[in-house]
C-alpha cells in the first residue's frame, strides 16, 4: 500500500462521512480557505496539511478510482466515500508515516531544504578547494543567508565538513523508521550532482507519491529533531534558527484580526474592507482555532456554548446542520466559533 493511500484512508476514518471526498485532496494541497483550516482542527489531520501542494486533482481522482476497485473504499453517493473492512484492515496494517508536521512545517520545508542543499554543496567544494562549479540554488536569498551564516559560524572548512556530516549521522541514527537514501541522494557536492526526485524515486525503485511523502517526511523528521535539540545540532541548528512556525492565520485573516484589535465588530470590518459579513466571520473561526486568548463568551453566550458542545458530543457529529437541527436558537456562525474553539479540546 501506498503511504498516500494510507493517509487517505485515515483521513476518510477521521472525518466519519462529515465531508466530502475533496476534503481531504484540500488538505494535502494545503488550501488556505476557512473550511480546509477548520477541517485540519477539528477532525486531528493537521499532520496532513499541505504535504503535497502539487498533486492534481485528476491525479487524486485516478488513486480514490483505483482505492475503489481494490475495494478497500466504497462510494455513498454525492462525493461521498467510507472504508469497507478491506480498507480499515490495510489501515491498521500500513499505519500512516509518523513524523509528518505540515501545519507546523510546511511553510518553510522549502527553504530549509534549499538552504540544506546549498549548504552542502558549498561546504563539500570547501573541504576540497574548488571554487569554480555552478550553485544548486538560484535563490539569491539563499545565497546571501549561507554567506552570513558560515561567517558566524567561524570554523574551518575541513571542521565544518567534518561537523555536519556528523550531525546528520546523528539524526539519521535516531530512527530506524527514515531512509536517508531518500534525501541524500538529492545532495550535491564535490564533483556530484545530485539526483532529481524522479531519478531518486527510480534508483530506489519506489512509486512517485510514495516517494514525495517520504521526503517530505524525511525533511519533517530532521527540522523535528533539530528543533528538539539545537545545542547538540550546533551546525544544522544555524540553518532553521530564524525561521517562525507557521503564522496559523492566513494573510487576510490577519488584516481582520489588527481591525478587531482596534475595537471594530465583524459588521463594521466587513463594511471598512470591503468584504461580505460571512467572510469576516469566517477570519473569526480561524481565531477560535487558532488563538488561544481570543474569547467567543461577546458571541455566544455560555450556556448556548455548552448546548452545542453537549449535541456535537452526543450526536458524535461536527456537521453545521445536524446541530442546528437540534437547536435553532443557535445560528450556524455561533455554532462554527464553539466547535472551532471546543471541538478538539474541553470546554471551560
Amino acid at each position: 500500500m501506498l503511504q498516500l493511500e494510507a493517509i487517505i484512508l485515515y483521513c476518510l476514518t477521521q472525518l466519519n462521512n462529515e465531508r466530502t471526498i475533496y476534503s481531504i485532496f484540500h488538505l494535502i494541497n494545503g488550501k488556505k480557505s476557512s473550511q480546509t483550516i477548520q477541517d485540519a482542527h477539528l477532525f486531528s489531520l493537521k499532520s496532513f496539511f499541505g504535504i503535497y501542494d502539487t498533486l492534481t486533482r485528476a491525479t487524486f481522482d485516478e488513486i480514490i478510482q483505483s482505492m475503489c476497485k481494490k475495494e478497500w473504499i466504497k462510494h455513498l453517493g454525492e462525493q461521498q466515500y467510507t472504508l469497507t473492512t478491506n480498507g480499515q484492515a490495510n489501515l491498521e496494517n500500513n499505519p500512516v508515516p509518523a513524523y509528518l508536521n505540515g501545519w507546523g512545517y510546511q511553510p518553510f520545508t522549502s527553504l530549509f531544504w534549499e538552504r540544506l542543499t546549498l549548504f552542502i554543496q558549498v561546504t563539500s567544494n570547501l573541504i576540497f578547494g574548488e571554487t569554480r562549479y555552478q550553485p544548486i540554488q538560484s535563490n539569491k536569498d539563499v545565497h546571501q543567508w549561507l554567506k552570513a551564516a558560515i561567517k558566524e559560524m567561524n570554523i574551518s572548512r575541513n571542521e565544518l565538513g567534518n561537523m555536519v556530516y556528523t550531525e546528520l549521522i546523528t539524526c539519521f541514527e535516531e530512527t530506524e523508521e527514515i531512509d536517508p537514501a531518500i534525501v541524500v541522494f538529492r545532495l550535491t557536492g564535490f564533483e556530484q550532482i545530485g539526483l532529481t526526485s524522479l531519478q531518486t524515486a527510480k534508483k530506489l525503485n519506489m512509486d512517485i507519491h510514495d516517494y514525495h511523502i517520504g521526503f517530505i517526511q524525511t525533511l519533517h523528521y530532521l527540522l523535528q529533531t533539530i528543533m528538539r535539540n539545537p545545542a547538540r545540532f550546533r551546525i544544522l541548528s544555524i540553518l532553521i534558527k530564524d525561521l517562525n512556525q507557521n503564522d496559523e492565520l492566513t494573510i487576510s485573516s490577519r488584516k481582520t484580526w489588527a481591525l478587531f484589535n482596534e475595537g471594530y465588530s465583524p459588521d463594521m470590518i466587513a463594511k471598512l474592507r470591503g468584504l461580505k459579513v460571512s467572510t469576516v466571520e469566517d477570519h473569526f473561526v480561524e481565531f477560535a482555532l487558532s488563538i488561544n486568548h481570543f474569547l467567543i463568551d461577546p458571541y455566544v453566550e455560555k450556556e448556548l456554548q455548552k448546548r452545542i458542545i453537549d449535541i456535537s458530543r452526543l450526536m458524535g457529529t461536527r456537521q453545521l446542520k445536524l446541530i442546528k437541527d437540534q437547536l435553532q436558537s443557535a445560528t450556524y456562525f455561533q455554532i462554527r466559533l464553539v466547535l472551532a474553539k471546543y471541538g478538539d479540546r474541553e470546554w471551560k
